[in-house]
């Protein structure tokens, strides 16, 4: 090689941060987040967290009932509460909605003024139909993402008004 190439380097800008943290399962509650199979999931909606009594080979164990946030499907989980869990990092973002294409993907607008255009719109058939119709009215509309553990989708919608 000589001195005078360039490295060029790809960058997702998370510098190899950490999709999950790790919290003791005995301290995990209801309206929390836990990762079940490698997936992001929120422990709530007539869930439990149930902490058994110590056996006879030792831990109290926590039951773990939490839908994942993505899917709504429900998974459950048994730990040993003094075991630690991944909890995953769960962000949200509100993007005005500029476009709606016709192949189902959306067009955003972010914080310092560029477009997001690699969401596709929610499989929720309510929430879908609140984003087209509004925006079929010509409203500012407003949607919220939710993103944790590499995926990201639209989770609510705000009418900011009429344009």
């Amino acid at each position: 090689m000589s001195d005078s190439e360039e490295h060029q380097f790809e960058s997702k800008a998370d510098a190899g941060a950490s999709k999950t943290y790790p919290q003791q399962a005995g301290t995990i509650r209801k309206n929390g987040y836990i990762v079940i199979k490698n997936r992001p999931c929120k422990t709530c909606q007539v869930v439990e967290v149930s902490t058994s009594k110590t056996g006879k080979h030792g831990h109290a164990k926590c039951h773990f009932v939490a839908i994942d946030i993505f899917t709504s499907k429900k998974l459950e989980d048994i730990v040993p509460s003094s075991h630690n869990c991944d909890v995953p990092h769960v962000n949200r973002t509100e993007y005005q909605l500029i476009d709606i294409s016709e192949d189902g993907f959306v067009s955003l607008l972010t914080d310092n003024g560029n477009t997001k255009d690699d969401l596709k719109l929610p499989t929720d058939e309510t929430l879908l139909g609140q984003i087209k119709d509004g925006f079929a009215e010509g409203k500012d509309l407003v949607v919220s993402v939710m993103s944790a553990m590499g995926e990201e989708q639209i989770n609510a919608l705000k009418d900011i008004g009429p344009k």
